[in-house]
């Protein structure tokens, strides 16, 4: 159902079982897959594609130009999957030719209230911003991570999977796969173990990992104490994730428990 006092531009392609609602206003370039309901007073426009089942509150503002300076009105694009729920006033901004001109977001998400994703995100499956959380432009943040009420993530940041950051924290430095961190800037305080059993990994799994960032993390010293890890953990696929991580190219230093 369109809603009589929606504006929809004649080029854009909404599919058969949209729902818009009153006043909202959707652009031309704009692509929204089935079963995805359009609130009232939303505006979605910018070259964006959203898919399938998605729920958008009111007042959300999807697709509207970056809040970068150095954005001049290129031709950049958003993406955004299936089953999310994007709750008032959230907005999400298309990318920059400086960050190869995409936001991708993915499926199955939660953004709360005044949520933020700006230009060049990366953000995975089932991730929960809650309210007031802002990432800023090229952070990515990989699948099942959970933010916090009012923290916020600077540019460039990495948040790894199934990480969980507590409320009212200043994210400035990237947090391992599986990691909590809270704290005013940012402190790793331990691995996000109800996250790894609700996930069913089993308890030896979890052991190991648990045993492997003791190591890891014994003192500041993460290059040394990488090179000296005993071989036993890096047959574990978390701790090799959480390996991979710390020694992928990174703008950002590793969060730590030692972080200050």
């Amino acid at each position: 159902m369109i809603h009589k006092t929606a504006i929809i531009d004649p080029k854009a392609k909404i599919s058969d079982n949209v729902n818009v609602g009153a006043y909202s206003v959707i652009g031309p370039n704009v692509e929204i897959g089935s079963g995805t309901e359009v609130h009232s007073h939303v505006i979605i426009t910018g070259d964006t594609i959203i898919g399938s089942n998605n729920k958008i509150y009111p007042f959300a503002s999807i697709g509207n130009d970056p809040q970068d300076l150095k954005f001049k009105g290129e031709k950049t694009k958003l993406e955004i999957g299936n089953n999310n729920k994007i709750r008032e006033y959230v907005t999400i901004n298309p990318g920059t030719d400086g960050g190869g001109g995409l936001t991708r977001v993915g499926s199955n998400c939660l953004f709360m209230v005044s949520a933020h994703i700006a230009h060049d995100c990366v953000v995975g499956d089932n991730v929960i911003l809650a309210n007031n959380v802002p990432l800023g432009g090229h952070a990515h943040v990989d699948d099942n991570a959970i933010i916090g009420g009012n923290s916020a993530v600077q540019q460039f940041t990495r948040v790894g999977k199934f990480a969980m950051i507590g409320g009212m924290c200043g994210v400035v430095r990237d947090v391992i796969p599986y990691g909590i961190v809270h704290g005013n800037r940012s402190i790793l305080h331990g691995l996000n173990l109800i996250g790894l059993r609700r996930k069913n990994i089993p308890n030896k799994e979890i052991i190991t990992l648990s045993e492997a960032y003791k190591e890891i993390f014994r003192d500041e010293n993460l290059t040394e104490n990488l090179s000296n890890l005993s071989s036993k953990f890096k047959k574990n696929e978390l701790v090799i994730e959480v390996i991979n991580f710390i020694e992928k190219d990174k703008k950002r230093p590793i969060c730590t428990p030692f972080s200050k």
